[in-house]
């Protein structure tokens, strides 16, 4: 794997972490248990250094990192915003959209992962992978609870 394929890679995780602090963000916004609210806001920056340590890689790889998140996690974001306020900010149902967004992330980490990466990096990437499995482990059980 060459450096502009390993800095691809990082940046599309970049993106992946970035949309996971805006998703995590919203939830924020839209829920409304108080708990719920700082789980969420915890997660966030979780992802804010998932972000720097991924940016850090791509630097250290000769490149420019990602500062953006994706078109299509916006638009979720925005479906969150819309669905919390036609629903009553309906704790469910926002943790149900988190815990899609959850297995968006899993889906990237996962297709990073199985791309022949550095040790340096697939250190990094698995690490983080660990995290977003158990974001997403916590966001499903939070929904389980809501039912």
């Amino acid at each position: 794997m060459d450096n502009d394929e390993i800095i691809t890679t990082l940046n599309k995780l970049i993106e992946t972490s970035k949309d996971g602090e805006e998703g995590f963000r919203s939830c924020a916004d839209n829920a409304s248990d108080p708990q719920l609210k700082t789980f969420f806001s915890n997660r966030v920056h979780t992802c804010t250094a998932a972000v720097i340590e991924l940016q850090e890689l791509v630097r250290a790889y000769g490149g420019d990192p990602e500062n953006s998140s994706d078109l299509g996690s916006a638009l979720h974001r925005r479906w969150v915003d819309i669905k919390g306020l036609v629903t009553g900010r309906n704790d469910r149902a926002v943790l149900k959209e988190c815990e899609r967004g959850e297995d968006v992330a899993i889906a990237s980490y996962r297709s990073a992962l199985d791309k022949n990466l550095p040790a340096d990096v697939r250190s990094v990437v698995e690490k983080q992978f660990h995290g977003v499995l158990k974001n997403h482990d916590q966001v499903k059980s939070l929904r389980d609870q809501y039912r």
